[in-house]
């Protein structure tokens, strides 16, 4: 598949999302079966993600979003664009962050950073993704989907500049 000047082939089909988001959500009822949590999933990458693990949590939830930005094109930019900010107190509040993937976790680091400073009484993170160079700089997060390496995916919520988010499985570049 050609998105723009790129090749893409598909990595991870939907079927193996989904039996995954059903395992993670089945962690996320245990360890949170006496409590309500705050759904905090980080747009726009992460709506599809969010969408299906709410459908399996058995549990009293809310949720609510927080955009926050670091990527241009493939790559993260390093820098942190905050574009719509959570308004709702979260006070004493326990918070999970729903993120698409874990890059660099400069994204996920300030978020529970901010998170804490708010007086979040627990923030956990989950996410589908999770790349090698935030394994190595041990970014916390407690419920991963898939480990991968250095591979730009897209599809699932994931864009190349705003493309190809619509498709449901998952797709890696290409050389």
């Amino acid at each position: 598949m050609k998105i723009k000047d790129l090749h893409f082939e598909k990595f991870i089909d939907s079927e193996q999302i989904q039996e995954k988001i059903a395992h993670l959500a089945a962690q996320i009822n245990a360890d949170y079966h006496d409590k309500s949590p705050i759904l905090l999933p980080i747009l726009n990458g992460s709506f599809m993600f969010a969408s299906d693990l709410m459908k399996h949590l058995n549990i009293p939830c809310k949720v609510s979003f927080v955009k926050i930005s670091s990527y241009s094109g493939t790559a993260s930019t390093g820098q942190l664009k905050t574009l719509i900010g959570h308004e709702d107190s979260l006070f004493n509040q326990d918070v999970i962050i729903v993120e698409d993937i874990v890059d660099t976790g400069l994204t996920l680091e300030k978020i529970m950073s901010d998170l804490k400073d708010r007086g979040a009484k627990s923030v956990e993170a989950i996410s589908l993704l999770r790349k090698s160079i935030a394994r190595e700089k041990n970014v916390a997060v407690k419920y991963v989907g898939f480990d991968l390496e250095d591979e730009f995916v897209l599809g699932y919520g994931m864009d190349y500049d705003g493309l190809g988010r619509n498709y449901r499985d998952l797709f890696k570049k290409i050389d």
